[in-house]
């Protein structure tokens, strides 16, 4: 018991840092309330298990070539940087929403954080190395079913942070003012765009 509690807290690491899909649930949370915000989150945690499953059945290796590092990337920096820019364009939907109740659809929610996580190189290259080593440690010593039961703990971890994220950001909403709202969704939207660039030059370098 103690260790899956472990693992569940591993889960949680792992979603806390910060990095563009926190700051694009954020920055959902306070465009359109939790809902929308934690939606986004599943759809991210959807990435997630993908990768999971592809690490566990040993599929994660192709994605050390280089020609494929190079195209996760090159894929990152367009995802990030144009909805980092799309974000920014619409700040003044937060007044709108304030004003007239209107908010996207969850469906959008749901697939903005599946492919905001699914071509996220950083999501990627850190399920291959944390995820990749759990599985290395854990397999020498522990059955099959054990393995799923920590991946489950796992995720339970990443759905719990998912939510904590969702209250945050839909708790600012219903707390701050319009501008601060504003101030940080544009903080958000510039973060984007910064790891956008990131991954724009560190494909550059893997091309040359």
């Amino acid at each position: 018991m103690n260790s899956i509690f472990a693992y569940i807290f591993l889960g949680v690491s792992l979603a806390a840092p910060v990095g563009p899909v926190n700051a694009a649930q954020l920055d959902t949370g306070i465009k359109n309330g939790f809902f929308h915000a934690w939606i986004f989150g599943l759809g991210a945690l959807t990435a997630d298990v993908l990768y999971m499953i592809m690490v566990y059945f040993g599929v994660g290796q192709i994605i050390e070539l280089t020609p494929v590092k190079t195209i996760l990337w090159s894929f990152g920096c367009f995802v990030l940087t144009y909805t980092g820019i799309e974000s920014l364009l619409s700040i003044h939907k937060i007044e709108l929403d304030f004003k007239s109740g209107k908010k996207t659809r969850l469906r959008r929610s749901l697939l903005s954080g599946f492919f905001m996580s699914l071509l996220n190189p950083l999501t990627i290259l850190f399920w291959l190395g944390i995820y990749g080593s759990v599985l290395a440690e854990t397999s020498a010593t522990l059955a099959g079913n054990q393995i799923i039961i920590y991946s489950l703990a796992i995720i339970v971890g990443i759905i719990l942070w998912d939510t904590f994220m969702a209250t945050i950001s839909s708790g600012a909403r219903k707390l701050l003012s319009i501008t601060f709202l504003k101030i940080i969704s544009i903080i958000s939207s510039l973060s984007m765009i910064g790891f956008g660039i990131y991954f724009g030059i560190q494909a550059y370098y893997a091309l040359f």
